[in-house]
Protein backbone atom coordinates (compact mmCIF):
# COMPACT_ATOMS: atom_id res chain seq x y z
CA UNK A 1 0.00 0.00 0.00
CA UNK A 2 1.62 3.27 -1.03
CA UNK A 3 2.10 6.50 1.63
CA UNK A 4 -0.19 9.11 1.74
CA UNK A 5 2.86 11.17 2.45
CA UNK A 6 6.67 10.41 1.07
CA UNK A 7 9.05 8.33 3.57
CA UNK A 8 11.87 10.76 5.07
CA UNK A 9 14.49 8.34 3.10
CA UNK A 10 12.83 9.79 -0.19
CA UNK A 11 12.50 13.40 0.49
CA UNK A 12 16.29 13.24 1.32
CA UNK A 13 16.92 11.03 -1.36
CA UNK A 14 15.57 14.12 -3.62
CA UNK A 15 17.34 16.43 -2.14
CA UNK A 16 20.21 14.78 -3.24
CA UNK A 17 19.01 14.00 -6.60
CA UNK A 18 18.11 18.22 -7.26
CA UNK A 19 21.24 19.27 -5.89
CA UNK A 20 23.20 16.84 -8.14
CA UNK A 21 21.06 17.60 -11.43
CA UNK A 22 20.90 21.73 -10.90
CA UNK A 23 24.13 22.32 -9.89
CA UNK A 24 25.97 19.81 -11.77
CA UNK A 25 24.91 21.24 -15.12
CA UNK A 26 23.02 24.95 -14.77
CA UNK A 27 26.56 26.58 -16.03
CA UNK A 28 26.16 24.46 -19.05
CA UNK A 29 22.51 25.71 -19.88
CA UNK A 30 23.38 28.87 -19.47
CA UNK A 31 25.96 28.64 -21.86
CA UNK A 32 24.15 27.47 -24.13
CA UNK A 33 21.68 29.97 -24.04
CA UNK A 34 24.07 32.58 -24.03
CA UNK A 35 25.52 31.22 -27.53
CA UNK A 36 21.59 31.35 -28.82
CA UNK A 37 21.80 35.19 -27.97
CA UNK A 38 19.61 35.18 -24.93
CA UNK A 39 19.69 38.04 -22.87
CA UNK A 40 20.43 38.24 -19.60
CA UNK A 41 17.03 38.07 -18.45
CA UNK A 42 15.89 35.46 -21.02
CA UNK A 43 18.89 33.33 -19.62
CA UNK A 44 17.30 33.47 -16.52
CA UNK A 45 13.75 32.54 -17.41
CA UNK A 46 15.17 29.66 -19.57
CA UNK A 47 17.26 28.19 -16.29
CA UNK A 48 14.27 28.89 -14.60
CA UNK A 49 11.51 27.03 -16.73
CA UNK A 50 13.87 24.28 -17.38
CA UNK A 51 14.21 23.52 -13.90
CA UNK A 52 10.27 23.56 -13.35
CA UNK A 53 9.42 21.83 -16.18
CA UNK A 54 11.74 19.06 -15.50
CA UNK A 55 10.24 19.02 -12.14
CA UNK A 56 6.58 18.95 -12.74
CA UNK A 57 7.14 16.41 -15.18
CA UNK A 58 8.84 14.07 -12.91
CA UNK A 59 5.68 14.85 -10.60
CA UNK A 60 3.33 13.89 -12.87
CA UNK A 61 4.89 10.87 -14.71
CA UNK A 62 6.64 8.93 -11.39
CA UNK A 63 2.60 9.80 -9.28
CA UNK A 64 1.40 8.36 -12.61
CA UNK A 65 3.16 5.38 -12.98
CA UNK A 66 4.30 4.69 -9.44
CA UNK A 67 7.56 4.75 -10.96
CA UNK A 68 10.75 6.64 -10.29
CA UNK A 69 10.76 8.74 -13.32
CA UNK A 70 13.37 11.26 -12.83
CA UNK A 71 13.56 13.64 -15.71
CA UNK A 72 16.47 16.57 -16.45
CA UNK A 73 17.15 19.04 -18.56
CA UNK A 74 19.37 17.99 -21.85
CA UNK A 75 22.61 18.73 -20.56
CA UNK A 76 24.10 17.31 -23.93
CA UNK A 77 21.90 19.43 -25.95
CA UNK A 78 22.76 22.43 -23.58
CA UNK A 79 26.41 21.57 -24.56
CA UNK A 80 25.39 21.24 -28.64
CA UNK A 81 23.77 25.43 -28.24
CA UNK A 82 27.15 26.25 -26.20
CA UNK A 83 29.21 25.77 -29.56
CA UNK A 84 26.21 26.11 -31.98
CA UNK A 85 26.17 29.52 -34.50
CA UNK A 86 23.49 32.28 -33.20
CA UNK A 87 20.77 31.74 -35.44
CA UNK A 88 19.93 34.78 -38.16
CA UNK A 89 16.68 35.30 -36.59
CA UNK A 90 18.63 35.49 -32.52
CA UNK A 91 17.00 34.03 -29.57
CA UNK A 92 13.45 33.77 -31.24
CA UNK A 93 14.87 31.50 -33.80
CA UNK A 94 16.63 29.02 -31.36
CA UNK A 95 13.53 28.65 -29.60
CA UNK A 96 11.70 28.01 -33.38
CA UNK A 97 14.29 25.65 -33.00
CA UNK A 98 13.27 24.07 -29.05
CA UNK A 99 9.64 23.89 -30.30
CA UNK A 100 10.53 21.75 -33.27
CA UNK A 101 13.20 19.39 -31.13
CA UNK A 102 10.68 18.84 -28.90
CA UNK A 103 7.61 17.91 -31.41
CA UNK A 104 10.38 15.38 -32.89
CA UNK A 105 10.62 13.97 -29.65
CA UNK A 106 6.37 13.77 -29.13
CA UNK A 107 6.19 12.21 -32.72
CA UNK A 108 8.94 9.46 -31.60
CA UNK A 109 7.19 8.61 -28.77
CA UNK A 110 3.92 8.73 -31.05
CA UNK A 111 4.97 7.10 -34.16
CA UNK A 112 7.27 3.93 -33.57
CA UNK A 113 9.37 4.35 -37.00
CA UNK A 114 10.46 7.82 -36.00
CA UNK A 115 11.24 6.40 -32.25
CA UNK A 116 13.06 3.24 -34.33
CA UNK A 117 14.89 5.82 -36.55
CA UNK A 118 16.40 7.68 -33.61
CA UNK A 119 17.05 4.33 -31.71
CA UNK A 120 19.01 3.44 -34.99
CA UNK A 121 21.31 5.82 -35.34
CA UNK A 122 24.64 3.93 -34.05
CA UNK A 123 25.22 4.47 -30.54
CA UNK A 124 29.30 5.15 -31.51
CA UNK A 125 28.18 7.95 -33.93
CA UNK A 126 26.21 9.63 -31.84
CA UNK A 127 28.63 9.75 -28.79
CA UNK A 128 31.37 10.66 -31.33
CA UNK A 129 28.94 14.09 -31.89
CA UNK A 130 28.31 14.22 -28.14
CA UNK A 131 32.36 13.83 -27.87
CA UNK A 132 33.10 16.51 -30.56
CA UNK A 133 30.75 18.66 -28.92
CA UNK A 134 31.72 18.71 -25.63
CA UNK A 135 35.93 19.13 -26.66
CA UNK A 136 35.66 22.91 -27.08
CA UNK A 137 33.61 23.03 -23.85
CA UNK A 138 36.36 21.08 -21.90
CA UNK A 139 39.06 22.53 -23.31
CA UNK A 140 38.02 26.05 -21.27
CA UNK A 141 39.21 25.13 -17.89
CA UNK A 142 42.65 24.92 -19.27
CA UNK A 143 42.73 28.14 -21.08
CA UNK A 144 41.16 29.65 -18.08
CA UNK A 145 44.16 28.31 -15.80
CA UNK A 146 46.48 30.04 -17.86
CA UNK A 147 44.65 33.10 -18.24
CA UNK A 148 43.10 33.78 -15.50
CA UNK A 149 45.04 31.55 -12.59
CA UNK A 150 43.67 33.07 -9.51
CA UNK A 151 40.59 32.64 -10.04
CA UNK A 152 40.32 29.58 -12.21
CA UNK A 153 42.98 27.06 -10.45
CA UNK A 154 41.39 27.05 -7.07
CA UNK A 155 37.98 25.95 -8.88
CA UNK A 156 39.37 23.15 -10.61
CA UNK A 157 41.64 21.72 -7.83
CA UNK A 158 38.18 21.72 -5.82
CA UNK A 159 36.19 19.98 -8.40
CA UNK A 160 39.60 17.50 -8.33
CA UNK A 161 39.77 16.87 -5.05
CA UNK A 162 36.29 17.04 -4.69
CA UNK A 163 35.81 14.07 -6.80
CA UNK A 164 37.95 11.97 -4.91
CA UNK A 165 35.60 12.13 -2.23
CA UNK A 166 32.34 11.71 -3.87
CA UNK A 167 32.16 12.36 -7.73
CA UNK A 168 28.61 13.37 -7.34
CA UNK A 169 29.11 16.75 -5.53
CA UNK A 170 32.47 17.44 -7.25
CA UNK A 171 30.62 20.12 -9.89
CA UNK A 172 28.32 21.54 -6.88
CA UNK A 173 31.99 22.10 -4.76
CA UNK A 174 33.40 23.46 -7.67
CA UNK A 175 30.17 25.95 -8.28
CA UNK A 176 30.33 26.94 -4.00
CA UNK A 177 34.45 27.86 -4.92
CA UNK A 178 33.64 29.74 -7.89
CA UNK A 179 31.13 31.39 -5.74
CA UNK A 180 33.76 32.63 -3.39
CA UNK A 181 35.98 33.42 -5.97
CA UNK A 182 33.40 35.79 -7.68
CA UNK A 183 32.82 37.50 -4.12
CA UNK A 184 36.96 37.59 -3.47
CA UNK A 185 37.12 39.77 -6.79
CA UNK A 186 34.41 42.08 -6.50
CA UNK A 187 36.90 44.17 -4.47
CA UNK A 188 34.01 45.07 -1.93
CA UNK A 189 31.54 46.00 -4.37
CA UNK A 190 28.33 44.24 -4.00
CA UNK A 191 27.19 40.87 -5.96
CA UNK A 192 24.24 40.32 -4.52
CA UNK A 193 21.05 39.80 -7.04
CA UNK A 194 18.83 42.56 -6.88
CA UNK A 195 15.95 40.18 -6.43
CA UNK A 196 15.33 36.75 -5.78
CA UNK A 197 12.81 36.07 -7.89
CA UNK A 198 11.18 37.00 -11.47
CA UNK A 199 8.65 36.48 -13.90
CA UNK A 200 9.18 34.28 -16.80
CA UNK A 201 9.95 35.84 -20.09
CA UNK A 202 7.97 34.66 -22.88
CA UNK A 203 9.88 34.79 -26.59
CA UNK A 204 7.96 34.12 -29.70
CA UNK A 205 9.47 31.47 -31.63
CA UNK A 206 10.86 31.94 -35.10
CA UNK A 207 10.93 29.05 -37.78
CA UNK A 208 13.11 28.37 -40.39
CA UNK A 209 14.25 25.42 -42.23
CA UNK A 210 18.19 26.64 -41.14
CA UNK A 211 17.37 26.52 -37.89
CA UNK A 212 15.14 23.10 -37.55
CA UNK A 213 18.22 21.80 -39.09
CA UNK A 214 21.15 23.07 -37.45
CA UNK A 215 19.63 22.91 -34.18
CA UNK A 216 16.20 21.14 -33.87
CA UNK A 217 17.23 18.27 -35.30
CA UNK A 218 20.81 17.76 -33.53
CA UNK A 219 18.92 18.74 -30.43
CA UNK A 220 16.41 15.71 -30.33
CA UNK A 221 19.15 13.23 -31.89
CA UNK A 222 21.35 13.69 -28.84
CA UNK A 223 18.76 14.05 -26.29
CA UNK A 224 17.14 10.89 -27.49
CA UNK A 225 20.07 9.26 -28.01
CA UNK A 226 22.57 10.47 -24.93
CA UNK A 227 19.62 10.93 -22.14
CA UNK A 228 16.19 9.55 -23.49
CA UNK A 229 17.09 6.22 -24.61
CA UNK A 230 19.34 5.36 -21.73
CA UNK A 231 16.93 7.04 -19.27
CA UNK A 232 14.65 3.84 -20.07
CA UNK A 233 17.91 1.29 -19.90
CA UNK A 234 18.88 2.53 -16.27
CA UNK A 235 14.76 1.70 -15.10
CA UNK A 236 14.78 -1.56 -16.80
CA UNK A 237 17.96 -2.23 -15.49
CA UNK A 238 16.56 -1.90 -11.95
CA UNK A 239 13.52 -3.92 -13.02
CA UNK A 240 10.91 -1.02 -13.80
CA UNK A 241 8.78 -1.48 -16.56
CA UNK A 242 8.46 2.11 -18.28
CA UNK A 243 6.33 2.83 -21.66
CA UNK A 244 8.99 4.58 -23.70
CA UNK A 245 6.58 6.28 -26.22
CA UNK A 246 4.13 7.79 -23.74
CA UNK A 247 7.49 9.24 -21.57
CA UNK A 248 9.00 10.04 -24.66
CA UNK A 249 6.07 12.03 -25.71
CA UNK A 250 5.07 13.63 -22.37
CA UNK A 251 8.74 14.63 -22.13
CA UNK A 252 8.69 16.46 -25.44
CA UNK A 253 5.14 18.16 -24.72
CA UNK A 254 7.09 19.51 -20.99
CA UNK A 255 9.78 20.45 -24.08
CA UNK A 256 7.01 22.52 -26.17
CA UNK A 257 5.23 24.35 -23.74
CA UNK A 258 8.31 25.37 -21.87
CA UNK A 259 10.20 26.16 -25.13
CA UNK A 260 8.83 29.64 -25.12
CA UNK A 261 10.02 30.65 -21.99
CA UNK A 262 13.69 29.74 -23.41
CA UNK A 263 13.94 26.26 -22.01
CA UNK A 264 15.71 23.98 -24.35
CA UNK A 265 15.15 20.56 -24.18
CA UNK A 266 13.47 18.21 -21.30
CA UNK A 267 14.19 14.68 -21.26
CA UNK A 268 14.38 11.38 -19.30
CA UNK A 269 17.63 10.92 -16.77
CA UNK A 270 19.58 8.80 -16.97
CA UNK A 271 22.41 9.20 -13.69
CA UNK A 272 19.34 10.59 -11.35
CA UNK A 273 17.51 8.13 -12.67
CA UNK A 274 19.91 5.51 -11.36
CA UNK A 275 20.04 7.21 -8.11
CA UNK A 276 16.04 7.45 -7.92
CA UNK A 277 15.69 3.99 -8.77
CA UNK A 278 18.45 1.63 -6.33
CA UNK A 279 17.89 0.71 -2.81
CA UNK A 280 20.02 3.67 -1.52
CA UNK A 281 16.52 5.02 -2.55
CA UNK A 282 14.44 3.28 -0.29
CA UNK A 283 14.54 -0.59 0.83
CA UNK A 284 11.17 -1.09 -0.43
CA UNK A 285 11.15 -0.64 -4.57
CA UNK A 286 7.48 0.15 -4.47
CA UNK A 287 8.34 3.05 -2.64
CA UNK A 288 10.90 4.64 -4.34
CA UNK A 289 9.11 6.63 -7.14
CA UNK A 290 8.85 9.15 -3.97
CA UNK A 291 12.34 10.05 -4.47
CA UNK A 292 11.98 11.13 -7.85
CA UNK A 293 8.36 12.61 -6.64
CA UNK A 294 10.51 15.15 -4.54
CA UNK A 295 13.78 15.25 -6.55
CA UNK A 296 11.01 17.11 -8.88
CA UNK A 297 9.70 19.48 -6.18
CA UNK A 298 13.40 20.19 -5.37
CA UNK A 299 13.48 21.05 -8.77
CA UNK A 300 10.48 23.60 -9.41
CA UNK A 301 12.22 25.26 -6.09
CA UNK A 302 15.60 25.67 -7.60
CA UNK A 303 13.94 26.69 -10.49
CA UNK A 304 11.82 29.51 -8.42
CA UNK A 305 15.45 31.42 -7.60
CA UNK A 306 16.85 30.61 -10.70
CA UNK A 307 17.04 34.67 -11.26
CA UNK A 308 19.25 34.64 -8.04
CA UNK A 309 22.05 32.42 -9.90
CA UNK A 310 21.90 33.92 -12.99
CA UNK A 311 22.18 36.84 -11.36
CA UNK A 312 25.05 36.29 -9.79
CA UNK A 313 27.07 34.70 -12.66
CA UNK A 314 26.71 38.11 -14.37
CA UNK A 315 29.14 38.97 -11.66
CA UNK A 316 31.89 36.16 -13.00
CA UNK A 317 33.79 36.06 -15.31
CA UNK A 318 33.33 34.39 -18.77
CA UNK A 319 36.18 32.11 -18.82
CA UNK A 320 35.42 31.40 -15.31
CA UNK A 321 31.57 29.89 -16.18
CA UNK A 322 33.68 28.53 -18.96
CA UNK A 323 35.69 26.48 -16.55
CA UNK A 324 32.26 24.94 -14.34
CA UNK A 325 31.03 24.54 -17.94
CA UNK A 326 34.06 22.31 -19.07
CA UNK A 327 35.20 20.17 -15.51
CA UNK A 328 31.23 19.68 -15.32
CA UNK A 329 31.84 17.88 -18.94
CA UNK A 330 35.09 15.80 -18.83
CA UNK A 331 33.36 12.79 -17.65
CA UNK A 332 31.10 13.00 -19.81
CA UNK A 333 33.22 13.60 -22.43
CA UNK A 334 35.33 10.87 -21.33
CA UNK A 335 32.20 7.99 -21.28
CA UNK A 336 31.40 9.40 -24.86
CA UNK A 337 34.78 9.16 -26.59
CA UNK A 338 35.15 5.47 -24.93
CA UNK A 339 31.58 4.58 -26.30
CA UNK A 340 32.74 6.09 -29.43
CA UNK A 341 35.93 4.04 -30.28
CA UNK A 342 34.53 0.89 -28.40
CA UNK A 343 33.93 -1.11 -31.48
CA UNK A 344 36.89 -1.40 -33.88
CA UNK A 345 35.16 -1.81 -37.13
CA UNK A 346 33.48 1.72 -36.07
CA UNK A 347 36.28 3.39 -35.08
CA UNK A 348 37.29 5.22 -38.31
CA UNK A 349 33.49 6.40 -38.95
CA UNK A 350 33.42 7.65 -35.47
CA UNK A 351 36.29 9.85 -35.34
CA UNK A 352 35.06 11.45 -38.45
CA UNK A 353 32.22 12.58 -36.78
CA UNK A 354 33.92 13.23 -33.79
CA UNK A 355 36.84 15.57 -35.78
CA UNK A 356 34.13 17.14 -38.01
CA UNK A 357 31.81 18.23 -34.96
CA UNK A 358 35.05 19.19 -32.63
CA UNK A 359 36.39 21.62 -35.60
CA UNK A 360 33.14 24.09 -35.49
CA UNK A 361 32.74 24.54 -39.39
CA UNK A 362 29.64 25.54 -41.39
CA UNK A 363 28.79 25.07 -44.56
CA UNK A 364 25.67 25.48 -46.26
CA UNK A 365 24.23 26.91 -43.14
CA UNK A 366 24.60 23.42 -41.26
CA UNK A 367 26.48 23.81 -38.08
CA UNK A 368 29.09 20.91 -37.34
CA UNK A 369 27.39 18.52 -35.81
CA UNK A 370 24.82 17.82 -38.60
CA UNK A 371 28.09 17.49 -40.67
CA UNK A 372 29.85 15.15 -38.53
CA UNK A 373 26.65 13.13 -38.31
CA UNK A 374 26.13 13.11 -41.98
CA UNK A 375 29.90 12.41 -42.96
CA UNK A 376 30.39 10.13 -40.55
CA UNK A 377 26.59 8.17 -41.28
CA UNK A 378 27.73 7.79 -44.98
CA UNK A 379 31.75 6.38 -43.50
CA UNK A 380 29.45 3.86 -41.34
CA UNK A 381 27.56 2.95 -44.12
CA UNK A 382 30.35 2.35 -46.79
CA UNK A 383 32.82 0.49 -43.84
CA UNK A 384 29.81 -2.05 -42.64
CA UNK A 385 27.83 -2.29 -45.39
CA UNK A 386 28.30 -6.13 -45.37
CA UNK A 387 26.20 -5.83 -42.38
Amino acid sequence: MAHKLPPIQTVSTGLVVAIVGFFSSFPIVLQGLAAMGASAQESASGLMMAAIAMGLTAIGLSLWYRQPISVAWSTPGAALLAVTATPSAGFSGAVGAFVCAGALTVLAGLWRPLGRLAAAIPTTLAQAMLGGVLLPLCILPFKAAVELPWQAVPVILTWFIAGRVNRLFAVPAAVLAAAIVVVLNAGGTSVAPSHLVAAPVWTAPTFSLASVIGIGIPLFIVTMATQNIPGIAVMRSFGYAPVPGRLFSMAGAASILSASFGAPATCLAAITAAMCSNEDSHPDRNQRYWSAVMGGVFYCLFGVFAVAITGFAVHADPLLMGTLTGIALIGVLANATFAALEIPAEREAAILTFAITASGVSVLGLGAAVWGLLVGGLAYLVTNRGQ
